[in-house]
């Protein structure tokens, strides 16, 4: 009688069926471990580039709000210097308003100096030049014409030689003479260079040089 095992046959068949699923499943572990870091390397970026995100909106902001305070800070600034600006200005105008008023406040002032007694001015007129000026007046005798042109002369406040251009006689109301004048002169500062006197021909002083020019 033949007798055949069919159990080991069985045996080996479940053997060879066994060493296929067991590499299925090391598969489906690797696959799975890999899901799992993949998944935790993309919520760690995730979460990194959150709180990046996060830290530059509140640089942003800080940027933002620093950017607003400086922009008040130029506009005081530029409204500071705006304000400087007119205040030099003014300062400027100031300064050339006093440099202006020196020379008429010592031109009045060597004038009133240089009034010799019984001559009294009636009028002050300025010229075609701001320097020059025409001075009326009346004097009592030609003399004292001649003394007042001689000392502002001699001030060394006005250009030699003051020019005399008219002298008439009139009476006031007691019937004394007067001497109505018309000078002119240029005025200038100490030290500045004025123009040569003439020469006065010898033996005549300069009072009566002026006196005759006077009456001519």
């Amino acid at each position: 009688m033949i007798k055949i095992n069919l159990l080991a046959g069985e045996r080996k068949a479940v053997k060879k069926s066994k060493v296929p699923f067991q590499i299925g499943q090391q598969l489906a572990v690797v696959c799975g471990l890999i899901l799992v870091v993949s998944a935790g390397l993309i919520g760690w970026r995730y979460w990194i580039l959150t709180r990046e995100s996060a830290q530059l909106d509140v640089d942003i902001a800080a940027a933002q709000q620093e950017t607003s305070r400086l922009r008040s800070v130029i506009e005081q600034v530029q409204q500071f210097e705006q304000r400087k600006a007119q205040l030099q200005q003014r300062v400027q105008l100031i300064e050339q308003l006093r440099k202006d008023q020196a020379g008429p406040v010592h031109m009045l002032d060597q004038i009133s100096r240089s009034l010799p007694p019984m001559l009294w001015l009636t009028e002050l007129k300025q010229g075609e030049n701001p320097n020059e000026v025409a001075i009326l007046g009346r004097v009592t005798t030609l003399t004292g014409l001649s003394d007042f042109v001689g000392n502002l002369e001699a001030s060394g406040y006005f250009k030699r030689s003051i020019e005399i251009v008219s002298t008439d006689v009139e009476a006031d109301r007691t019937g004394a003479e007067l001497i109505r004048f018309n000078i002119k002169a240029q005025f200038q500062q100490p030290g500045a260079p004025s123009k040569p006197e003439a020469p006065v021909p010898v033996g005549t002083s300069r009072r009566a040089g002026a006196a005759a020019k006077a009456t001519n």
